[in-house]
């Protein structure tokens, strides 16, 4: 962990224009290598394209070993250079379960590359929109990919001795490995705060906000940073807590939170969760879920959790679930799935809040005043 300290504050005292990257924490590839590997960047390779960035399906040593490139697809000279290398120095050195794994990297003819290890199950966006109707994540499922990627965000926040935004948070960047485990992916807007601080503000330089802005990130971003341009790891709380109320709702970014809003204010919770969850989640561990999502996305940084306090709470609700599928008496479904009450908003009616009022200020009701009545799925 000494070696990853020492790095960065090389990273954060480098002049912007230097092109110096530490070749020995990870390898370097040609760009001939690239194309060998991608076959001269075959579009049937591609295997997911976001903001100005496109993934592709690429074999190296001789064909021994698939990976993830990661291709900019948008060449801006020294700002994307820059962007690269702070990812690359960042990946090579850290460790933690939940992050993806780099292989190496090509700077070479205006060409900025990432190479990672290949997630076989692919990103979760793809997963929870594309694939939904025919193969849909289990609750479970979903709980215990929550809990990974709170854990890695709770490990840059607190667990190296320079705190890390990583300020993409969104479903695009979180890929599953085989057992089904979330990996966080692509750190080029991270950030990193300067020695002995945890909470630092940033203010973006124009072609930062210009890359950051553009594509689906800004669907992620909260109010603070939209209208200070200035960034916090409570950034990063907020962003989770819009990819909590996805999994939960499987609604686009850019309306799940009035969704979500409408239907907690007019008492209709069931009818804001994705309908393949209705009567699959045990009540309780909904009330806790719902507590975290909303707390997280509430509009000051300073009332939201930390990271370390979201993990803990999923874990419990992640408990919960379990304890409730290992009791449950109502049998299993088709998809192996429990089934349970379908649980239903009855507390005091709220009044609309005004356009600058939110249901998520910390003196807004969340989960923790809900109360539910409980009904049965039709035919149990």
């Amino acid at each position: 962990m000494e070696s990853v300290s020492k790095s960065i504050s090389k990273l954060l005292r480098r002049p912007k224009q230097s092109s110096v990257l530490p070749e020995e924490l990870c390898r370097r590839f040609s760009l001939a290598e690239i194309k060998i590997a991608t076959n001269n960047f075959d579009n049937d390779l591609v295997i997911h394209q976001w903001g100005f960035c496109r993934a592709y399906k690429g074999f190296i040593d001789d064909c021994t070993r698939t990976v993830t490139i990661k291709r900019l697809i948008t060449k801006s000279g020294q700002g994307f250079e820059h962007l690269l290398r702070t990812e690359v120095l960042l990946l090579c050195q850290l460790r933690h379960p939940n992050l993806v794994p780099l292989i190496g990297y090509c700077i070479d003819e205006d060409e900025n590359i990432l190479v990672c290890e290949f997630m076989v199950n692919g990103c979760l966006y793809r997963k929870l929109y594309k694939d939904h109707d025919k193969d849909p994540l289990p609750w479970k499922q979903r709980l215990k990919i929550c809990v990974g990627v709170a854990s890695v965000l709770h490990y840059l926040h607190t667990g190296v001795k320079h705190t890390i935004i990583h300020h993409d948070v969104k479903l695009d960047n979180i890929l599953l490995d085989e057992k089904w485990e979330a990996k966080l992916s692509d750190f080029l807007s991270s950030k990193t705060c300067p020695p002995n601080l945890s909470t630092v503000r940033f203010v973006y330089r124009e072609e930062d906000t210009t890359f950051l802005i553009h594509g689906t990130m800004g669907l992620h971003l909260d109010a603070e940073f939209l209208v200070s341009g200035m960034v916090t790891d409570k950034s990063d709380v907020y962003s989770f807590g819009m990819v909590l109320l996805q999994l939960l709702c499987c609604r686009k970014p850019s309306y799940v939170v009035d969704w979500a809003r409408k239907h907690i204010q007019e008492g209709t919770i069931n009818e804001m969760i994705d309908p393949y969850l209705r009567g699959k989640i045990a009540p309780e561990c909904l009330k806790i879920y719902l507590d975290i999502a909303t707390s997280c996305i509430r509009t000051k940084g300073v009332d939201r959790p930390t990271m370390g306090e979201v993990e803990i709470e999923l874990e419990h609700a992640l408990q919960l679930q379990e304890s409730a599928d290992a009791a449950s008496k109502d049998g299993v479904d088709p998809s192996g799935e429990y089934n349970y009450p379908i649980v239903e908003y009855t507390g005091p009616a709220s009044p609309t809040p005004e356009p600058e009022d939110s249901i998520w200020d910390s003196d807004s009701t969340t989960s923790a005043d809900l109360s539910f009545n409980t009904t049965m799925p039709n035919n149990q």
